[in-house]
């Protein structure tokens, strides 16, 4: 009788979503910091900081005059290092590059953005409409950290061909030690191919009681 089942898909073609998810917020992240390199975002980069100090509550005045006393000198080169931190971040999400190492970085630096630019994403007053949208990004940022850890390796990254060149690279791309760090199938994408099937070899009875022998 012949088996009907049909075998399952190849997990790193099952797996293909969570990458997808992680190019499309690169992608979104190559966005925002073009826009960064604008003279518009150059010009209200410091009083943008400023704006949001006002009305904040006075046990946050001390986090807002500190950032702006700390970038006012040099607001040109603080603005600038916002635009080549963000075009990092993005190039290094969307073709997955030291992942654990970028996720965690980008999303202490998203908290850092929603906690000075965005003012914490208030005041919260009755016409506040949101709490902006860094706090959102950190939050996406450590959902693909759960991801990679669950996932381990994937081979739609620039990590997973680092890996194979340099054992050490998986400190910065993984959040657990790969099975066999440097072999092509050491990924939590790759599936072992499945048993040969054992041949079932007929066995000749016979049907006539006087040939038994004793």
């Amino acid at each position: 009788m012949s088996d009907h089942r049909q075998a399952a898909p190849p997990k790193d073609l099952r797996s293909w979503p969570k990458d997808a998810v992680r190019i499309c917020f690169g992608v979104v992240w190559l966005i925002d910091a073009s826009l960064k390199w604008l003279p518009g975002f150059r010009a209200s980069f410091l009083p943008t900081i400023m704006a949001e100090a006002q009305g904040q509550p006075g046990w946050l005045r001390w986090w807002f005059d500190f950032w702006i006393n700390f970038q006012h000198p040099r607001a040109l080169f603080f603005a600038y290092l916002v635009a080549v931190i963000e075009t990092l971040i993005a190039l290094a999400v969307t073709f997955g590059v030291a992942r654990k190492f970028t996720y965690i970085s980008a999303s202490v630096f998203s908290f850092l953005i929603w906690s000075t630019a965005e003012g914490f994403g208030g005041p919260y007053t009755s016409g506040a409409t949101d709490v902006g949208t860094s706090i959102i990004y950190v939050f996406v940022f450590l959902c693909l950290l759960a991801l990679a850890y669950y996932t381990g390796p994937s081979r739609y990254t620039l990590d997973y061909y680092i890996e194979q060149r340099f054992s050490w690279w998986w400190r910065l791309a993984e959040m657990r030690r790969p099975a066999a760090v440097g072999t092509p199938l050491a990924t939590a994408d790759a599936v072992p191919s499945p048993p040969a099937q054992q041949p079932v070899v007929a066995q000749a009875t016979n049907s006539d009681p006087g040939s038994a022998t004793p």
